[in-house]
């Protein structure tokens, strides 16, 4: 079985309503301490965890008496305002135990399809763990199953467990068919297509019973565990590949020989003092071309400010970014981690 959490330094686990709530009976809260226990542990060993819990619906629906699990947004809303104080409570409260501070940043699909509000969701998250602008390593997902069955194993009891498989293999979504528990909103169907999502850039998965004991520690020490996705291509290769396969540029910066030198020569990021020329009309999060003084491409990459900010801020330090602007992102126009040399 590979060993994708071993050597990775930021993880991400993703754990279910059920296992929070213990199907639905209220947030456990041995459950949540022991998780709480490894996180701190991981953070002791340098490693950058971010937990992604559900739970808060679930929570609601026991507190207000709701047996079924609602269907209407409004109601959905009101269950997860009740059960969300309960669960941030239970997390602070454990995470405290281990002499460590929580922060909780709630994220709905809006935030992650609208490129401006995911940019600044994931500003947020860096800022939190205080670290550079890389993804994650590996995604966790924590079950109430042991991991990938070929089939439903509650219904055939002679079913292959998965070890280990490729994210994406259109076999695992067949062999992941079916809806989860009544508590939560999907099955394995839906862990299967997260880790495909995950291994588009470049991440791997584990998916794994959140019950077993130390099951985090375990996998972080590169013990076998559940099922591994394994994602077909190297993180910052899929991410700078994404940016050299764009077609159609929004947008471009035209860049002093210094800048150029910089870029291509010493590998480092792009600053606005180095820009001198913006020339169409791009959003922050595009990708961008970087021009040297003949119009060739030396570069393109994720744009942290606007055209119009762009403009504004050309020529300029990155320490007066702020005065320029009333704000400042970043320090940096393109930094070097989503930037690809032409």
């Amino acid at each position: 079985m590979a060993d994708v959490c071993r050597h990775a330094r930021r993880i991400v686990v993703k754990v279910g309503s059920s296992l929070v709530t213990n199907e639905g009976r209220g947030v456990d809260a041995q459950a949540i301490g022991n998780w709480c226990r490894q996180l701190a542990a991981l953070a002791g060993e340098g490693r950058e965890v971010v937990m992604v819990s559900s739970g808060a619906i679930a929570e609601g629906m026991k507190r207000l008496g709701w047996a079924a699990r609602p269907k209407e947004l409004h109601e959905l809303q009101a269950a997860a305002a009740v059960g969300q104080m309960g669960l941030a409570q239970m997390y602070e409260t454990h995470l405290r135990e281990h002499g460590m501070r929580s922060a909780q940043v709630l994220l709905t699909h809006a935030d992650l399809s609208d490129r401006e509000r995911y940019l600044n969701a994931r500003s947020t998250l860096l800022t939190l763990l205080v670290a550079n602008l890389i993804e994650a390593d590996v995604l966790v997902i924590l079950t109430d199953q042991r991991g990938l069955y070929a089939a439903d194993p509650r219904k055939d009891p002679t079913a292959r467990f998965v070890d280990e498989a490729r994210a994406g293999d259109p076999e695992l979504e067949r062999m992941a068919g079916g809806a989860g528990s009544a508590i939560g909103r999907g099955g394995m169907l839906t862990k299967v297509l997260a880790a495909k999502r995950a291994a588009g850039s470049g991440a791997s998965t584990v998916i794994a019973w959140g019950r077993e004991p130390d099951v985090l520690l375990r996998l972080a020490a590169g013990e076998a565990i559940g099922t591994a996705l394994v994602a077909g291509t190297p993180k910052v290769a899929a991410r700078k590949q994404w940016m050299v396969d764009h077609l159609q540029l929004l947008g471009a910066v035209t860049v002093d020989d210094g800048a150029v030198r910089k870029l291509c020569d010493e590998g480092k990021s792009l600053l606005p003092i180095g820009v001198v020329d913006v020339v169409g009309e791009f959003h922050r999060g595009d990708v961008i071309a970087v021009r040297d003084a003949a119009g060739r491409e030396v570069a393109r990459g994720l744009s942290n400010y606007s055209s119009a900010e762009a403009r504004l801020i050309m020529r300029k330090p990155s320490s007066q970014i702020e005065a320029a602007l009333g704000y400042a992102n970043e320090p940096e126009l393109v930094h070097r981690t989503n930037l690809v040399l032409s």
